[in-house]
């Protein structure tokens, strides 16, 4: 499974955002995949999977089937999305 976060780091959110992620690395010892929804990449990943508010978190399969998807704040629990990691 892949658990990825879409957002902004130039926004008003992002310091929610940053500390979510350093405490979900620091509670379960995985990582969240950062995309950037102005990158190239970012822009596909986000009409893929028609990511639309930010910040979105969502989490995948091994084929890339979407399982689960959070969007905007208030941000999941830790144990909501490490269940998928």
């Amino acid at each position: 499974m892949r658990v990825v976060v879409v957002y902004r780091t130039e926004s008003d959110y992002a310091r929610k955002v940053i500390d979510f992620l350093h405490d979900f690395n620091r509670q379960t010892g995985h990582t969240i995949e950062e995309i950037d929804p102005d990158s190239a990449e970012g822009s596909d990943f986000c009409r893929t999977y028609d990511v639309v508010e930010y910040p979105t978190i969502i989490a995948l399969s091994a084929d890339s089937q979407m399982q689960n998807m959070w969007r905007g704040l208030p941000l999941p629990t830790i144990s909501e999305v490490s269940f998928y990691v």
